[in-house]
């Protein structure tokens, strides 16, 4: 039987609909009715974030680390202004989230009336797509339309602007069970004819490369990519995104490509004959300079669901426009039928002696200390101390960069950070959103003492639901990513990259209810790195003192190609 509702109640039935279980949100005058009616529904659970910008965040950790959906509730006005960074951080990593925003009632939109501002105006360049919903009747509807198109094709943030009287407002609830869009038809399945090109380029190639970014993990294709690198006996290298997509610990991956990527993989990106890009979009911090890339004599394969994203940035000789779990398990069919499906070892064997004297040049290679903490020795003792099984949250910065070397990822979804965007602060929220999606399950939070402080605030929400990441702060007492390029492109001239007026992060921890550690000598990390996950019910923030002489190596700087990098300062 059909029952009449208010439009608070309908959201609140739609979202449960949809199978959610947790909105990240924050209240405010014009979303009071819908708050009230999250107050008398027990199908979701609602975390208060002390931020916008942090609801959002934690929104697209939970879809990232989970594969659904993320859903952040926020107020008008300053509520969404304050979560724009959010959904333009999922936006430019294709994260799947719904924002909620409250407005002021339809007859005073327009007016300049309190706390309004064109919600839908303002995150049109940031999102996939938004709706203002001007009538109850076709709430339930939109919320359907809206959780279809984030989830489908190229993932993305889409915004619902709800005015107050829309959710004051009765119709009859009836939820659609499907949806059909008459302008958006995502296509799943690729060319086949395109695939077997594909194939057979593959097949004839003497110095092959997969080259594997996020959206082989947003599409759920890991065991695909496994399976297609392994049987054909192919190097491959993951994105700063697609980390985890193929298992590192294999002999057969090479790396991480780009601005701070692996040797190897840089120069294989440059020297393959064939290279197969598999959810990835070829950006300006993977590939260097376009031209330079694009001078090297290779055939570029490229599978992406998005056709913009093909030939955008680079021309590509095999277009595949498809999901790219459905389009590896078709080239794997094909492979089967074909009467020569794999490459001979015998002929990719030059190509591998290649590449294994380009793995001598050990380009993660530092000196080690006993007298200060290298930052490089943090991750690595980190990733002994969680056995490399832990979902790693990392702000944005050289601990960023730090951690994708160091810690080795065999998992999908893993590894949570802001790369198209580079958002200082999303760490915190981003470990607060895996939480909550995998209870119980081991997570560090990397992060530097520039980043934490841009969301520090949600050691509050932490305490309230007893979320217990492990905080691993590696203190530089710098805003290191910012000097390093001051001392090579500014000749030191370091304009405000000092933190000078720090705060005891133990006293600041401990304040919020938390436990605190300081760690000063490298004698002294991995006993209070096993202590901190020793602590299972406890938040442990661990203010590691680092070296703040440190860079990150290798480095392309903008402008140069692949083959430009830079090993250190004496080469700059």
């Amino acid at each position: 039987m059909s029952l009449e509702m208010t439009g608070s109640d309908i959201l609140v039935r739609s979202l449960a609909e949809e199978g959610v279980e947790h909105v990240f949100g924050y209240p405010g005058g014009s979303v009071l009715y819908i708050y009230d009616a999250i107050y008398k529904q027990d199908k979701f659970k609602h975390i208060l974030v002390r931020h916008e910008q942090a609801a959002v965040h934690a929104a697209d950790a939970y879809a990232r680390s989970s594969g659904k959906v993320g859903v952040a509730l926020v107020t008008s006005g300053p509520g969404v202004t304050n979560a724009i960074t959010g959904l333009a951080t999922a936006y430019m990593d294709s994260i799947p989230v719904v924002l909620i925003s409250g407005q002021v009632a339809t007859h005073a939109i327009g007016s300049d009336a309190f706390q309004e501002c064109d919600a839908v105006g303002i995150t049109r360049p940031c999102v996939k797509h938004n709706f203002l919903v001007k009538d109850v009747k076709d709430l339930a509807v939109t919320i359907k339309k809206a959780f279809y198109i984030a989830s489908t094709g190229r993932p993305g943030p889409v915004l619902i602007d709800i005015p107050k009287d829309v959710s004051m407002q009765s119709c009859i609830f009836d939820y659609p069970k499907e949806i059909e869009m008459r302008s958006y038809k995502p296509i799943d399945k690729g060319h086949t004819g395109q695939i077997r090109k594909a194939v057979q380029m593959m097949l004839q190639a003497e110095r092959p490369l997969v080259y594997a970014g996020g959206g082989a993990i947003l599409s759920d294709s890991s065991a695909e990519l496994n399976q297609l690198v392994d049987r054909l006996g192919m190097p491959c290298v993951n994105t700063l995104q697609g980390l985890g997509s193929y298992r590192a610990s294999s002999e057969r991956y090479i790396g991480m490509p780009g601005m701070h990527g692996m040797y190897e993989a840089n120069l294989a990106m440059q020297h393959c004959d064939v290279l197969i890009a598999v959810g990835a979009r070829f950006d300006d911090r993977v590939i260097g300079n376009p031209d330079h890339f694009s001078k090297a004599d290779r055939k570029i394969i490229h599978i992406d669901i998005d056709p913009s994203s093909i030939s955008k940035r680079v021309k590509v000789d095999i277009p595949i426009v498809g999901n790219v779990k459905d389009v590896l398990q078709e080239m794997l069919a094909q492979l089967d039928a074909a009467p020569s499906g794999s490459l001979n070892p015998q002929a990719l064997a030059p190509w591998w002696k290649q590449i294994n004297e380009w793995r001598k040049k050990d380009c993660l290679k530092y000196e080690q200390s006993d007298q200060v903490i290298k930052p490089q020795f943090v991750i690595e003792k980190l990733w002994e101390v969680t056995k490399g099984d832990a979902y790693i949250a990392s702000d944005v910065g050289q601990h960023q960069m730090w951690a994708a070397q160091y810690y080795p990822f065999d998992k999908p979804r893993r590894w949570l950070n802001s790369g198209g965007l580079g958002t200082m602060g999303v760490g915190l929220p981003y470990a607060m959103g895996i939480q909550m999606a995998h209870p119980g399950a081991t997570v560090a939070c990397i992060t530097g003492e520039g980043s934490i402080q841009m969301n520090i605030q949600e050691l509050a929400t932490c305490k309230q639901y007893n979320l217990t990441p492990k905080i691993i702060m590696l203190n530089n007492g710098v805003l290191g990513m910012v000097r390093q390029w001051q001392r090579l492109d500014y000749e030191s001239r370091y304009s405000e990259t000092y933190v000078a007026s720090l705060p005891d992060f133990n006293k600041l921890a401990e304040a919020y209810g938390h436990v605190g550690f300081k760690v000063e000598k490298p004698s002294d990390v991995e006993g209070a790195l096993r202590e901190a996950f020793s602590l299972q019910d406890k938040l442990v923030f661990l203010n590691i003192l680092t070296d703040s002489t440190e860079n990150v190596w290798p480095m392309v700087k903008a402008g140069k190609g692949l083959t430009e990098m830079l090993m250190s300062l004496e080469d700059k």
